[in-house]
């Protein structure tokens, strides 16, 4: 792949603690994990003229919290959160900044497009990667889990629309989401899509849909979407995900666009990983869709 030069010009790195939206405990250590993985080292490397750290929102630990509705656990509470997640994301796009938000599970996409949305004045196209389809509601949802919910929630307010959506890695999908899904009309690219087509090609299909029109691009980059040997610090690991370069080729294919305007990571479990790994590996990825290159 031939180099190329860095277009971005100022970062703003957003770490999101959450763990309400998850019945397993850790996820609120991955924005240490990932800053620990050298992040910011990473970045400067790439020459990027400005990199500002917000540092973490503050999200209340679980023991402080009741939960009321079983259906959608400390969904208020999530809520208040995106409200502030998605106020420093606008902010950052109407300043000029590209937003690097580190989960946290993956409730906090709602605040990420959220603010994405009213800072362009329209939903991004969105590349969702994912093992999960996560467009379960409070009344479909078995566990009540909102980390499995987000994708609705975009989806019912505007802040995602399905004809500029595409999710990628599919493996691990409820029956009742199945139908969800294929309701939504979103575009759906199981591992199944992947073997069969390559990645090269359902890229260059995933962009078509998600960058139609020259639209600004977000990811949404669940870390169990690659396979569990690759990234074991995830609490929900399928086997069978995107391989190391898959992933990689990913970010790269978008960073080439020209037009990925703002990245996501989330569900890293250090407590899970193996000499935080998974975090080195998502430090990789948010590299490479900032345009660094093999030569």
């Amino acid at each position: 792949m031939n180099t190329t030069v860095n277009r971005t010009t100022r970062i703003d790195v957003i770490g999101v603690p959450m763990d309400l939206g998850a019945s397993r405990r850790g996820v609120d250590m991955g924005p240490s994990a990932i800053r620990y993985a050298r992040l910011h080292d990473k970045l400067r490397a790439l020459q990027i003229p400005e990199i500002i750290d917000h540092g973490n929102l503050q999200v209340p630990i679980r023991e402080s919290l009741e939960t009321v509705d079983p259906s959608a656990k400390y969904l208020d509470v999530i809520q208040r959160i995106c409200d502030e997640l998605s106020n420093v994301v606008e902010n950052s796009v109407r300043e000029g900044g590209v937003p690097i938000v580190l989960g946290g599970d993956h409730s906090i996409a709602m605040g990420t497009l959220a603010g994405l949305t009213r800072a362009r004045g329209s939903a991004p196209g969105l590349v969702w990667i994912d093992a999960h389809s996560d467009i379960n509601n409070p009344e479909s949802s078995p566990s009540g889990n909102v980390h499995g919910m987000p994708l609705w929630f975009a989806l019912k307010n505007g802040f995602a629309h399905r004809e500029t959506t595409v999710q990628i890695g599919l493996r691990d999908v409820d029956e009742v989401e199945k139908t969800l899904l294929r309701e939504s009309g979103v575009r759906a690219f199981s591992m199944t899509d992947v073997d069969k087509l390559g990645m090269t090609r359902v890229m260059e299909e995933a962009i078509a849909i998600a960058g139609a029109g020259g639209r600004k691009m977000h990811v949404s980059f669940d870390m169990d979407g690659i396979d569990p040997s690759e990234a074991p610090g995830t609490g929900t690991p399928v086997k069978g995900g995107l391989s190391y370069r898959e992933a990689h080729l990913v970010m790269e294919m978008l960073y080439e666009t020209g037009s990925l305007g703002s990245i996501e990571t989330v569900e890293i479990n250090p407590i899970l990983d193996t000499r935080n790994q998974t975090a080195a590996l998502a430090v990789g990825l948010i590299c490479s869709g900032l345009g660094k290159s093999i030569l």
